[in-house]
């Protein structure tokens, strides 16, 4: 499998398909992160913003190869679930990298403190706390790309809408772990409260560990 995902990430990587997600997320993070924000208040933006860019890279993982050479790979590694599975977790790999630098950056150039400035925000804290949201975020986005891409949806049209609106519910519907998450980064900067998002990460864990087995086993059937 190792040696799938570096195959898979260097196909990435030339096709520079990856382009158009990761600059979507640049500008959004630069439209709503600034020097000497509340720290708390910007994570939450930054992981939020990362659900719907790891969707779209799963579903540039997932289509990046022609029928042709799916199948080849398919026949080289033993079938079409474990070649799917590891265009999967390239997304997921490529996308955690992804969050994990922007965290980074948030963690440097944010003020430590709550929304009113008037508490100290640990930065420690805050940014395990980013992590983890940043992790809930980047675990429904893969599981909205692998339910709204092949083998569940094959029409690039109707796969881009349903993984637009899929997104969306993500972040707003009550009950999501990206939600959850990311709206406790915000009410903790209100007054400076760092909460640690463990049970939406496991929460977001399930789900997208449900998505890629549903995704992985109807690659046999829907190819």
């Amino acid at each position: 499998m190792t040696a799938l995902i570096r195959y898979r990430t260097a196909l990435l990587l030339r096709s520079q398909r990856w382009l158009a997600p990761v600059l979507l997320y640049v500008a959004f993070l630069g439209v709503g992160v600034r020097s000497g924000q509340p720290v708390l208040d910007s994570l939450g933006y930054t992981a939020a913003g990362l659900l719907p860019v790891t969707a779209w890279l799963v579903q540039v993982c997932v289509t990046q190869e022609p029928p042709a050479a799916r199948t080849v790979v398919a026949a080289a590694v033993g079938g079409q679930p474990r070649a799917h599975l590891s265009a999967l977790l390239t997304a997921l790999g490529c996308a955690g990298l992804l969050g994990t630098a922007a965290t980074a950056v948030v963690l440097l150039i944010s003020e430590p403190a709550s929304t009113d400035h008037t508490v100290r925000v640990p930065l420690p804290s805050a940014g395990l706390a980013g992590l983890l949201a940043t992790a809930c975020c980047v675990l429904l986005g893969a599981a909205v790309g692998a339910l709204c891409t092949r083998p569940l949806l094959h029409r690039r049209g109707r796969s881009i809408a349903a993984t637009v609106l899929g997104a969306l519910l993500a972040l707003v519907t009550s009950g999501s772990p990206a939600k959850y998450a990311v709206t406790g980064l915000v009410t903790g900067s209100l007054t400076g409260t760092v909460p640690v998002p463990v049970l939406p990460l496991l929460g977001a864990a399930a789900v997208a560990t449900a998505a890629a087995l549903l995704a992985c086993a109807l690659t046999s059937v829907r190819g």
